[in-house]
């Protein structure tokens, strides 16, 4: 373990630590993104790039910044990142519809067989919004009150893993919830704001958990640093981070989930007005764009105008 120098704002912003695997990953996200987005054809939401690529930036900026740098030093860095990896980048990342440009770009087969396993009844069971609740709330609990923080603390493959996992279940509840790209359910959007309640009471439980309960990792923080917050103010100030700062980002998600309800509600509205538009047109007669004129009346009875019918009166006539 390194031991730091103080941490002020100059060093927030101006350390660097180059991590190979996430500078790697992050620029093929990147790399690909820009490059479906020249292969598929048509306009693309000017939004949806900035988000993602947002997204992308700022999991260089958790990881490879001050915050990176002296998250292994302060329990409240180490927070921040945390928070950052699980809520704010994998919102922006499925806010950016990356799944949608995939389809976009794939092959008429691997477009089939991809939109066959994502309308599975097995991607369906696994997509139950009680089990995306968990996938959000859990894994901060997993790493806080666990004996898996403190090695993950000491070792950067550890770290690295923790990270990983945060940002993929992060994804997955936000892919689901958003629906900006196809998912394998479509459930009231109501039911997702009822998740985000759940999400603030158990954020809340776990600050107070933090704030209150025993210090974590005391020995290893007295060993990282001789400067700054003692353990115990520290894990205080990490515990606001979590508590706090996942509320506020909860409120940022729920009004993007109220903008997607507005749309979709202004979407069934006017389906809902073209049916009735089209119902009143037939009722009065009108013709319908792209149907058939209406036959002109002759004066003649059904039956003889009936092609079942009719040679049986052409043949009387003729008689």
């Amino acid at each position: 373990m390194n031991v730091r120098p103080p941490l002020d704002s100059g060093r927030m912003l101006a350390e660097w630590q180059p991590a190979p695997g996430v500078v790697f990953a992050v620029a093929v996200a990147i790399g690909w993104y820009l490059f479906a987005l020249h292969l598929r054809p048509g306009r693309w939401p000017v939004t949806r790039t900035a988000s993602f690529l947002a997204g992308a930036l700022s999991i260089l900026a958790v990881c490879c910044t001050g915050i990176g740098v002296y998250a292994d030093t302060l329990f409240w860095v180490r927070a921040v990142q945390n928070l950052v990896l699980l809520m704010v980048s994998p919102m922006l990342l499925a806010l950016g519809a990356p799944l949608t440009l995939l389809r976009d770009v794939l092959p008429g087969r691997a477009r089939a067989r991809c939109s066959r396993v994502l309308h599975s009844p097995t991607a369906r069971r696994l997509t139950f919004p009680p089990a995306m609740a968990i996938a959000l709330i859990a894994p901060l609990y997993v790493v806080y009150l666990t004996p898996l923080y403190e090695p993950t603390q000491r070792h950067a493959v550890g770290a690295g893993a923790v990270g990983a996992g945060l940002l993929g279940a992060g994804f997955l509840y936000f892919w689901t919830r958003l629906r900006v790209d196809p998912t394998p359910r479509a459930d009231p959007h109501l039911i997702t704001v009822a998740m985000s309640i759940a999400e603030v009471v158990l954020d809340g439980a776990l600050g107070v958990r933090l704030w209150l309960g025993p210090t974590i990792a005391a020995g290893y923080y007295s060993a990282a640093h001789s400067w700054g917050p003692d353990a115990r103010l520290d894990q205080t100030i990490g515990a606001g981070v979590l508590w706090i700062g996942g509320d506020l980002i909860g409120l940022v998600f729920l009004g993007f989930v109220a903008r997607r309800l507005l749309g979709e509600d202004k979407e069934q509205t006017a389906r809902v007005d073209a049916a009735l538009d089209a119902a009143e047109a037939r009722e009065a007669g009108r013709p319908q764009p792209g149907a058939e004129p209406a036959a002109e009346p002759t004066g003649a009875l059904w039956w003889e105008t009936d092609p079942r019918l009719a040679h049986r009166f052409r043949q009387r006539g003729e008689d």
